[in-house]
């Protein structure tokens, strides 16, 4: 089954921008701990199935034709004969292939070039409008870079515009080339190039304890960011995990329900719209950065966020105010003195 293809079939019929996201150049070091052995334990010291199986070994069962060594991308980071405790194996895991690498594999090119032509793939089949490299910067060196080169090449032929391309942690020169993504985190303040943050109402994959105990991010909280991230000249990528079937439970529905709602009514202030030349007001700072979310302090009534579009200034309140009144000072009689 083409799950791919399906997806982007059915975002199509649609209408819609279809996105994909690319992790796999991080393949090489996290499977290294399949060519490693238990340290401790009856079978201490015994190589697991990755470190000895071969195509040749999948005749007869279900995996019959693959090649084990492709799976597991190789043995680049096997650990040594003779590490006698869990702790020490841990600690030359962590030391190694436990760190956040992004360099091509040290005596693997067959990895490099296998994940070459697959992202070759997925842009010749699927014709993405984004791609998403869950990387600092772009993939595997000068590889990313001609990969993404492919890929703007190839949206021109086919669209005439060119598609989103999402990196990590870039350095100012690098923004004008592509997009940078703060996961799960913010900026504070008016960016001068588009950027984009990308956070999900649970964790990444579906977590059913988050619907038994009703512990997504509410709507609310989702459209206080979505203002915060598009006042600053940032777009919001919200992921709703799924179940395994491709399904989303009761509370997931409410939620989107939730937003649907809010967008029917403010929706003007959000597509299409352009940062205001300050992007808000109020008490509530945030820090820069990725993964700063669990530290955020709630916002109020207080904070304000300006947007704009075809000549209207939209400004957002971040809570309901309790007295029913907003006060913006930002557009009052002394702060908009000589501006016109």
């Amino acid at each position: 089954m083409d799950i791919v293809g399906t997806w982007e079939r059915l975002v199509r019929e649609r209408g819609l921008r279809f996105g994909v996201s690319n992790h796999g150049a991080h393949a090489w070091h996290w499977w290294q701990t399949a060519y490693g052995y238990d340290a401790e334990g009856p079978r201490a010291g015994r190589r697991y199935d990755a470190a000895t199986l071969t195509r040749a070994d999948g005749a007869g069962t279900w995996w019959e034709g693959l090649d084990p060594q492709e799976l597991y991308t190789g043995p680049t980071f096997a650990p040594p004969n003779g590490i006698g405790s869990i702790a020490e194996m841990n600690a030359w895991h962590d030391a190694r292939d436990g760190q956040w690498i992004e360099t091509p594999p040290e005596n693997n090119p067959a990895f490099t070039r296998s994940w070459v032509a697959r992202q070759r793939d997925l842009v010749d089949r699927y014709k993405p409008d984004l791609v998403y490299f869950d990387n600092y910067g772009l993939p595997l060196g000068q590889h990313g870079l001609d990969a993404t080169a492919y890929l703007y090449n190839a949206s021109l032929e086919w669209r005439g515009e060119l598609p989103v391309v999402n990196g990590k942690r870039l350095e100012p020169e690098k923004r004008r080339g592509i997009v940078e993504t703060v996961e799960r985190g913010f900026n504070d303040s008016l960016m001068p190039e588009p950027w984009q943050t990308d956070t999900c109402i649970g964790d990444w994959h579906y977590n059913r304890s988050r619907f038994e105990h009703h512990s997504y991010v509410p709507a609310k909280s989702v459209v206080q960011r979505l203002c915060d991230v598009v006042s600053k000249n940032g777009n919001l990528l919200l992921n709703i995990p799924m179940r395994g079937d491709g399904s989303i439970d009761a509370d997931e529905r409410a939620i989107l329900g939730d937003l649907a709602a809010w967008v029917r009514v403010n929706g003007e202030a959000i597509f299409e719209s352009r940062p205001w030349r300050i992007y808000g007001e109020g008490p509530t700072a945030v820090v820069a950065g990725m993964h700063g979310e669990g530290g955020a302090r709630p916002w109020t009534a207080e904070d304000i966020r300006f947007t704009t579009r075809a000549g209207t200034l939209y400004a957002l309140a971040l809570d309901w105010p309790e007295t029913g009144k907003v006060h913006i000072r930002a557009l009052g009689r002394q702060a908009l003195e000589g501006r016109t």
